[in-house]
């Protein structure tokens, strides 16, 4: 059996920022790609504090849904063929559990078997400020090689509004994932 269309795979951490996520998700869905989502247990109770989004909502946006104790799952494997994982947001737990290769939920597996297969990993972390261990967690993940993509908006392009500003945290997430879009412009993209 042949994959007929990328597959990229985000994981849903519990950490402040799931707005990131939907964007991700609503941006992924006119692409050619198909997507697997996991949303752990911390995202599941952070989700009704940050939106009037439901669950159901955010993976009604995915092509493949995953539970985050499934560690049978197909994206559990290397021989899962997957353009690249998102962890959006990715709390603190989950970046220690990345940068230490702990492997007790889906999120942290898939993202385990992500660096093993030297596939892109974007950790997209939103905490501020870090303290020591996280710093030192985010440096550790990225000699793994994952990315550490903070989420952080630029302002170069004069966002209007809120969704203005998570798309350019969007934008780069696919362009890191080689993903044509046109969710935020670029810098001096019309000289």
């Amino acid at each position: 059996m042949t994959q007929s269309q990328p597959r990229i795979v985000v994981g849903v951490s519990g950490g402040s920022g799931i707005a990131y996520a939907f964007d991700l998700l609503e941006a992924l869905q006119p692409a050619a790609v198909e997507t697997h989502v996991v949303v752990t247990a911390g995202a599941k109770q952070v989700l009704p504090s940050e939106t009037d989004a439901t669950l159901h909502d955010l993976t009604a946006l995915a092509d493949v849904v995953h539970d985050d104790r499934d560690l049978g799952a197909s994206i559990a494997s290397g021989s899962f063929r997957a353009q690249g994982m998102v962890i959006v947001p990715t709390s603190a737990g989950t970046l220690a559990k990345v940068a230490t290769g702990m492997t007790d939920n889906l999120v942290s597996r898939a993202a385990h078997v992500t660096l093993k297969e030297r596939r892109p990993l974007l950790l997209v972390v939103r905490e501020a400020p870090y303290s020591r261990p996280m710093m030192e967690n985010m440096l550790r993940a990225h000699d793994a090689g994952a990315t550490i993509v903070p989420a952080s908006p630029g302002f170069y392009h004069r966002p209007e509004t809120l969704a203005d500003a998570i798309g350019s945290i969007t934008a780069r997430l696919l362009d890191h994932l080689d993903v044509a879009h046109v969710r935020s412009p670029r810098w001096k993209d019309d000289d």
